[in-house]
């Protein structure tokens, strides 16, 4: 029962890392360097992620700049920037690229904030169906007499605090960053 538990929430976590790392994803009208994850450059024929290929920076609250440490690859980052689909127009100027962050509207905030209220719930009913998993474990243990009544009873109640609590983490991070978004 135990190692049902443990496995739980380590699961748990896991999803919570996950939501964590979508929600760094996702643009608030400040420049960050997390909206630049994932995009990968084409760098003599292989794919390489933008901070394998120069030095990215954000010198402001507006602004990310991408200094390459070879020149010939700034029209490289431009075309992966702009297939990334992450709004952002890049411009170079031959030796660095910049993104300017472009402010936010209110109607471009609440499709965020909407946006951020879905992936929430994406990662609840993933932490509800790690609670179905480990209680059919926990009855089947039970069917097989690896566990008693009790235990069963016992193990459910302890699976649903763990999922309260995961489902409760969810909510404070979806909630914090709303109000990122929603901060002009």
């Amino acid at each position: 029962m135990e190692q049902v538990l443990k496995e739980l929430k380590d699961r748990i976590e896991r999803t919570l890392g996950d939501l964590t790392h979508d929600l760094a994803k996702i643009r608030t009208g400040r420049a960050s360097l997390s909206i630049l994850d994932g995009i990968q450059v084409d760098y003599y024929g292989t794919p390489t992620p933008l901070a394998g290929v120069g030095t990215l920076n954000v010198p402001d609250g507006r602004l990310i700049t991408i200094k390459p440490w070879d020149r010939s690859i700034l029209p490289a980052i431009e075309k992966a920037i702009h297939e990334a689909g992450i709004g952002i127009n890049p411009s170079n100027d031959g030796e660095l690229v910049r993104l300017p962050i472009p402010q936010l509207t209110e109607e471009r905030r609440r499709e965020i904030a909407k946006q951020v209220r879905g992936k929430g719930e994406e990662h609840r009913v993933a932490v509800r169906n790690l609670r179905r998993e480990a209680n059919e474990k926990l009855k089947s243990m039970e069917k097989e007499k690896q566990i008693s009544a009790d235990d069963l009873k016992r193990g459910q109640e302890r699976v649903q605090k763990e999922t309260d609590a995961g489902v409760a983490r969810i909510e404070q991070s979806v909630a914090r960053k709303e109000k990122e978004v929603m901060e002009i």
